[in-house]
């Protein structure tokens, strides 16, 4: 008598790889997805905490701090930020500063734009030693605005206000980013 092996055969084990295969196909996008999500609401997330570092080291300083890209021009944030005290008031970390803290650049893919009420570059975001928002050449004039996050179709915002209070929104959703911090 001959007895039969336990096992699949060649064809089973192909429709188990195709349907496999077929299931794999469909989850990839939606993961990537999921790490764009993620990559953005990081880099969000590290900009907003680098803005609540410069405003409670000014409270603690008692003075101006400041806020700005790395970039050489003062325009591009996604090249990395700049926490520092800003001696000679022009917005701008020179080595002789003092540098608090310094974030690389964001992932591949996030553009993030400025949208300042100092209008131009060099961009900055300060603060005096109240902790409100503040120019960069005097502690008493404010300096408030919007640092928008986009990664494809999504979108996310930071918003300054004028004391200096900032707030993550998302555009997208209900309520969107209307209203104050």
């Amino acid at each position: 008598m001959r007895e039969r092996l336990a096992g699949a055969s060649l064809i089973e084990l192909m429709l188990a790889l195709t349907v496999g295969a077929v299931l794999c196909g469909a989850a990839v996008p939606s993961y990537q997805q999921l790490l764009a999500r993620s990559r953005l609401r990081s880099a969000v997330n590290e900009l907003f905490s680098a803005i609540d570092l410069t405003r409670s080291q000014a409270i603690g300083r008692g003075g101006r701090v400041e806020l700005a890209p790395l970039d050489p021009a003062g325009a591009q944030w996604k090249l990395g930020w700049v926490v520092f005290v800003d001696r000679d008031g022009n917005g701008r970390p020179d080595p002789d500063e003092e540098h608090i803290f310094t974030h690389g650049p964001v992932a591949e893919g996030i553009d993030i734009r400025a949208n300042l009420s100092s209008g131009a570059p060099p961009y900055y975001i300060a603060y005096n030693g109240a902790g409100r928002s503040c120019a960069a050449g005097n502690s008493q004039a404010a300096h408030w605005g919007t640092l928008s996050f986009r990664q494809g179709a999504e979108v996310r915002q930071i918003t300054v206000n004028m004391l200096g209070r900032a707030r993550i929104c998302d555009p997208g959703q209900p309520g969107g980013c209307a209203g104050g911090p």
